[in-house]
């Protein structure tokens, strides 16, 4: 089977190309990547005047099943993934019952190779069942293939059990990916604490609440020497420790969503339940240090955390609905039109952040379309403006703040290991 992708703006940060290529795959592997290509092909995707790119790869979703199929599937959430030109995800563990033991990795696994239109990388829990009292066997989960610990949704409180699981995760050179926030600083906090939270009568979270766990978790990783990787960051603190960790040649990454360098918590309208994420939007200031950080390299990653939730359950209150929003479907678009276009990365930059970056992070041969690399591409057009409409979604979620907001940058193609998983056209 081959399949020929013709006259495309190649971006392959990995290997520094930057150009107009065409790229030839058969049985799923890069074979030819050449300024031009002649072969005949099973398929021919013409790729004039759009860009093609190694697939993103998100360290950060949630995919709900098990325990949650009304609000997401492991079918839907992949196909949404791909819908976002996404062809590798990491599915974090707090589903019912958690990702904890080897026995549920595997059905998990082989479920995904059944249903996922995508690769689908599941991550375990560091405690059983999230309980925070008990650890996983991590040395047993490691071997079984799991690339990643997460007790995401929360944090280790407990200091002493959290460093005896680092410390077991840097045996088996593992990483650990980490929800930072301190649950007794949180309380009932739903909101950034504010102005905003002021005007709407709501109890605010402090910016504390997640830079004290970040720079616990640092501490940690300086002891242990285990990989840390720092989920959804948002303040402009955690930036700074993260710099300094980073200088100090910690073995820390981080990431940041879309949402966060896009909106602030004065952007919220009222009481929109879609405006509620955890870490909550945060200050104008923090927006700026993110920016910088995404720029100058201190934040590697560009990531989802893709949270769906049924209709019913985020048109209550803020008060009352679960924190959360989707962004599969939306983190390119959102990600070329504020950072690209905004002038705060380039396009190579944009791609290596979504792509490059998250492989090398999670240990996996991909982000790379060298000849000989499995042919998972992403092919897009950043030139036309449209609006983001939630009905067109493939994830169950529709719960976004983003509906309606003018974007650049569609996806109109998605391939993982060679075969078009998404198509515009069809």
């Amino acid at each position: 089977m081959k399949l020929l992708i013709k006259n495309g703006m190649l971006i392959d940060p990995a290997n520094g190309i930057e150009g107009r290529y065409d790229v030839l795959v058969e049985d799923g592997i890069v074979t030819k990547v050449s300024e031009y290509i002649s072969e005949e092909a099973d398929e021919l995707i013409d790729a004039e005047g759009k860009y093609v790119a190694p697939g993103f790869i998100d360290l950060h979703v949630h995919l709900r099943e098990p325990g949650y199929e009304h609000k997401e599937t492991i079918k839907t959430g992949a196909l949404a993934a791909a819908h976002g030109g996404y062809t590798t995800i990491c599915a974090m563990p707090n589903t019912m019952p958690a990702m904890d033991n080897v026995e549920l990795y595997k059905g998990i696994v082989k479920k995904c190779e059944e249903e996922a239109v995508v690769n689908v990388l599941p991550i375990s829990a560091i405690t059983m069942n999230q309980g925070g009292e008990y650890l996983v066997n991590i040395p047993e989960l490691a071997q079984a293939g799991v690339i990643g610990f997460s007790e995401d949704g929360k944090s280790v409180m407990n200091t002493a059990l959290y460093k005896k699981a680092m410390k077991q995760v840097a045996k088996e050179d593992g990483l650990i990916m980490a929800h930072c926030e301190d649950k007794n600083l949180v309380g009932y906090g739903v909101i950034n604490e504010g102005p905003k939270s002021e005007e709407l009568g709501l109890i605010g979270i402090s910016n504390s609440v997640e830079d004290i766990i970040t720079v616990r978790d640092i501490i940690l990783a300086t002891e242990t020497g285990c990989r840390l990787h720092l989920c959804h960051v948002s303040t402009a603190m955690s930036v700074k420790y993260i710099a300094l960790a980073k200088h100090d040649g910690v073995k820390v990454t981080a990431e940041v969503c879309p949402h966060h360098f896009t909106l602030t918590d004065m952007d919220i309208p009222g009481d929109d339940a879609n405006y509620k994420m955890n870490p909550p939007l945060r200050s104008k200031n923090d927006v700026k240090t993110l920016k910088a950080a995404l720029k100058k390299g201190i934040i590697d990653v560009i990531a989802t955390d893709h949270a769906p939730h049924h209709s019913s359950e985020k048109t209550q209150s803020f008060k009352s609905a679960p924190f959360g929003i989707v962004g599969s479907e939306t983190a390119l678009a959102l990600s070329y039109t504020e950072l690209v276009k905004g002038k705060v990365l380039t396009l190579s930059q944009l791609v290596e952040k979504m792509s490059t970056n998250p492989a090398k992070i999670i240990g996996i041969d991909k982000g790379n379309l060298a000849v000989g690399k499995v042919a998972d591409i992403v092919v897009f057009d950043i030139n036309e403006q449209y609006e983001i409409n939630s009905d067109t979604f493939k994830s169950m979620g529709k719960n976004t703040p983003f509906n309606g907001r003018k974007v650049y940058g569609k996806v109109l193609y998605t391939i993982v290991n060679g075969k078009v998983v998404y198509d515009i056209n069809k």
